[in-house]
Protein backbone atom coordinates (compact mmCIF):
# COMPACT_ATOMS: atom_id res chain seq x y z
CA UNK A 1 0.00 0.00 0.00
CA UNK A 2 2.84 2.42 1.02
CA UNK A 3 4.38 2.32 -2.35
CA UNK A 4 1.50 1.97 -4.48
CA UNK A 5 1.73 5.80 -5.50
CA UNK A 6 5.42 4.96 -6.93
CA UNK A 7 4.32 1.72 -8.81
CA UNK A 8 1.68 3.76 -10.10
CA UNK A 9 3.39 6.75 -11.08
CA UNK A 10 6.53 4.22 -12.62
CA UNK A 11 3.52 2.28 -14.21
CA UNK A 12 2.09 5.43 -16.02
CA UNK A 13 5.44 6.56 -16.78
CA UNK A 14 6.44 3.43 -18.73
CA UNK A 15 3.12 3.52 -20.95
CA UNK A 16 3.46 7.55 -21.71
CA UNK A 17 7.27 7.22 -22.46
CA UNK A 18 7.49 3.97 -24.07
CA UNK A 19 3.87 2.17 -24.82
CA UNK A 20 2.53 -0.74 -24.22
CA UNK A 21 2.82 -3.37 -22.73
CA UNK A 22 3.83 -1.60 -19.29
CA UNK A 23 5.08 -4.78 -17.66
CA UNK A 24 7.42 -7.81 -18.60
CA UNK A 25 6.81 -10.92 -17.83
CA UNK A 26 9.06 -13.95 -18.14
CA UNK A 27 9.52 -17.70 -16.86
CA UNK A 28 11.69 -18.42 -14.34
CA UNK A 29 12.80 -21.15 -11.72
CA UNK A 30 11.74 -21.12 -7.81
CA UNK A 31 11.95 -23.29 -4.98
CA UNK A 32 12.02 -26.70 -5.62
CA UNK A 33 12.71 -26.11 -9.10
CA UNK A 34 9.26 -24.95 -9.86
CA UNK A 35 8.74 -22.50 -12.47
CA UNK A 36 6.70 -19.17 -11.95
CA UNK A 37 6.40 -15.83 -13.73
CA UNK A 38 8.46 -13.11 -12.78
CA UNK A 39 7.08 -9.41 -13.22
CA UNK A 40 9.39 -6.35 -14.04
CA UNK A 41 8.64 -2.99 -15.57
CA UNK A 42 9.18 -3.14 -18.94
CA UNK A 43 12.83 -0.90 -19.68
CA UNK A 44 13.52 -2.05 -23.04
CA UNK A 45 12.09 -2.35 -26.60
CA UNK A 46 9.96 -5.26 -26.97
CA UNK A 47 11.73 -8.47 -28.09
CA UNK A 48 9.47 -11.40 -29.41
CA UNK A 49 10.76 -14.65 -27.62
CA UNK A 50 12.17 -12.49 -24.29
CA UNK A 51 9.63 -13.99 -22.04
CA UNK A 52 10.51 -17.41 -22.90
CA UNK A 53 13.71 -17.07 -21.24
CA UNK A 54 15.27 -15.55 -24.46
CA UNK A 55 19.28 -14.41 -23.40
CA UNK A 56 19.95 -11.35 -24.50
CA UNK A 57 23.25 -10.50 -22.43
CA UNK A 58 24.86 -6.83 -22.95
CA UNK A 59 22.79 -5.44 -25.22
CA UNK A 60 22.19 -2.21 -24.16
CA UNK A 61 20.80 -0.92 -27.97
CA UNK A 62 16.95 -1.73 -27.01
CA UNK A 63 17.44 0.08 -23.32
CA UNK A 64 14.94 2.78 -23.53
CA UNK A 65 15.83 6.47 -21.67
CA UNK A 66 13.37 5.89 -19.48
CA UNK A 67 14.64 2.17 -18.94
CA UNK A 68 18.08 3.48 -17.87
CA UNK A 69 16.50 5.53 -15.18
CA UNK A 70 14.88 2.68 -13.78
CA UNK A 71 17.26 -0.55 -14.18
CA UNK A 72 19.88 2.41 -12.47
CA UNK A 73 17.46 2.42 -9.13
CA UNK A 74 16.27 -1.21 -9.81
CA UNK A 75 12.69 0.62 -9.97
CA UNK A 76 12.15 -1.62 -12.69
CA UNK A 77 12.20 -4.63 -9.87
CA UNK A 78 9.19 -3.13 -7.85
CA UNK A 79 6.92 -5.36 -9.58
CA UNK A 80 8.23 -8.73 -8.03
CA UNK A 81 6.68 -7.18 -4.56
CA UNK A 82 3.84 -9.09 -6.39
CA UNK A 83 5.38 -11.92 -6.76
CA UNK A 84 6.59 -11.90 -3.25
CA UNK A 85 2.65 -11.41 -1.91
CA UNK A 86 1.91 -14.73 -4.21
CA UNK A 87 4.85 -16.76 -2.65
CA UNK A 88 6.91 -17.08 -5.48
CA UNK A 89 9.72 -14.91 -4.29
CA UNK A 90 11.04 -13.86 -1.08
CA UNK A 91 12.48 -10.16 -0.53
CA UNK A 92 15.38 -11.76 -0.08
CA UNK A 93 17.16 -14.85 -1.53
CA UNK A 94 19.17 -15.77 -4.85
CA UNK A 95 17.78 -14.56 -7.71
CA UNK A 96 16.09 -15.97 -9.82
CA UNK A 97 16.95 -17.39 -13.16
CA UNK A 98 16.22 -18.77 -16.60
CA UNK A 99 15.53 -22.46 -17.19
CA UNK A 100 18.59 -22.51 -19.81
CA UNK A 101 20.90 -21.75 -16.85
CA UNK A 102 19.54 -23.72 -14.40
CA UNK A 103 20.38 -26.66 -16.32
CA UNK A 104 23.52 -25.50 -17.08
CA UNK A 105 24.60 -26.36 -13.59
CA UNK A 106 21.42 -28.40 -12.22
CA UNK A 107 23.31 -29.85 -9.02
CA UNK A 108 24.19 -26.29 -7.73
CA UNK A 109 21.07 -25.11 -8.51
CA UNK A 110 19.12 -27.94 -6.85
CA UNK A 111 20.58 -26.96 -3.29
CA UNK A 112 19.97 -22.90 -4.09
CA UNK A 113 16.33 -24.20 -4.62
CA UNK A 114 15.62 -24.83 -1.37
CA UNK A 115 14.80 -22.08 -0.80
CA UNK A 116 12.64 -19.15 -2.37
CA UNK A 117 14.37 -16.64 -4.85
CA UNK A 118 14.46 -13.10 -3.67
CA UNK A 119 14.25 -9.85 -4.99
CA UNK A 120 17.70 -9.11 -3.58
CA UNK A 121 20.73 -11.22 -2.49
CA UNK A 122 24.61 -10.83 -1.81
CA UNK A 123 25.16 -11.65 -5.67
CA UNK A 124 22.56 -8.61 -6.75
CA UNK A 125 24.46 -6.58 -4.54
CA UNK A 126 28.22 -7.29 -6.10
CA UNK A 127 27.37 -7.72 -9.35
CA UNK A 128 25.23 -4.32 -9.57
CA UNK A 129 27.36 -3.74 -13.07
CA UNK A 130 26.64 -7.02 -14.49
CA UNK A 131 25.09 -5.52 -17.65
CA UNK A 132 28.00 -3.03 -18.09
CA UNK A 133 30.49 -5.69 -17.96
CA UNK A 134 28.75 -8.20 -20.24
CA UNK A 135 28.07 -4.94 -22.76
CA UNK A 136 32.12 -4.71 -23.04
CA UNK A 137 32.34 -8.82 -23.07
CA UNK A 138 33.12 -9.70 -27.18
CA UNK A 139 30.97 -12.72 -26.18
CA UNK A 140 29.01 -11.82 -22.92
CA UNK A 141 26.48 -15.45 -23.29
CA UNK A 142 29.73 -17.66 -22.90
CA UNK A 143 31.27 -14.14 -20.45
CA UNK A 144 27.73 -14.99 -18.17
CA UNK A 145 28.10 -18.67 -18.25
CA UNK A 146 31.40 -19.21 -17.69
CA UNK A 147 32.44 -16.05 -15.30
CA UNK A 148 29.77 -14.21 -13.85
CA UNK A 149 26.96 -17.14 -13.24
CA UNK A 150 29.31 -19.78 -11.29
CA UNK A 151 30.47 -16.80 -9.10
CA UNK A 152 27.03 -15.80 -8.63
CA UNK A 153 25.99 -19.67 -7.75
CA UNK A 154 29.23 -19.54 -5.25
CA UNK A 155 27.14 -16.59 -3.52
CA UNK A 156 23.99 -18.01 -3.64
CA UNK A 157 25.14 -21.29 -2.25
CA UNK A 158 27.03 -19.35 0.97
CA UNK A 159 24.02 -17.56 1.22
CA UNK A 160 21.64 -20.56 1.80
CA UNK A 161 24.00 -22.18 3.82
CA UNK A 162 24.17 -18.93 6.22
CA UNK A 163 21.06 -17.30 5.82
CA UNK A 164 18.89 -16.14 8.71
CA UNK A 165 16.39 -13.20 9.56
CA UNK A 166 19.16 -10.89 10.57
CA UNK A 167 21.19 -11.25 7.86
CA UNK A 168 18.35 -10.80 5.55
CA UNK A 169 17.32 -7.84 7.53
CA UNK A 170 21.15 -6.12 6.86
CA UNK A 171 21.35 -7.76 2.84
CA UNK A 172 17.67 -5.28 2.80
CA UNK A 173 20.05 -2.66 4.04
CA UNK A 174 23.05 -3.24 1.95
CA UNK A 175 21.01 -3.62 -1.46
CA UNK A 176 19.71 0.13 -0.56
CA UNK A 177 22.70 1.45 -0.37
CA UNK A 178 24.36 0.30 -3.16
CA UNK A 179 20.86 1.21 -5.22
CA UNK A 180 21.83 5.06 -4.05
CA UNK A 181 25.63 4.66 -4.38
CA UNK A 182 24.83 3.46 -7.56
CA UNK A 183 22.84 5.97 -8.72
CA UNK A 184 24.66 8.74 -7.58
CA UNK A 185 27.47 8.04 -9.20
CA UNK A 186 26.18 7.85 -12.97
Amino acid sequence: MVLSPLLLAVGVAVAVADGFPVFFRQMRVGQRGRDFRILKYRTMSVLPGAERGRFDAGTVRRVTALGRVLRRFKLDELPQLWNVLTGDMALVGPRPEVRKWVEAYPARWAFVHTVAPGMTDPAAIVFLDEEEVLARSPDPERTYAEEILPRKLALYEEYVRTRSFRGDLKLLGRTLVALTRSGAMK
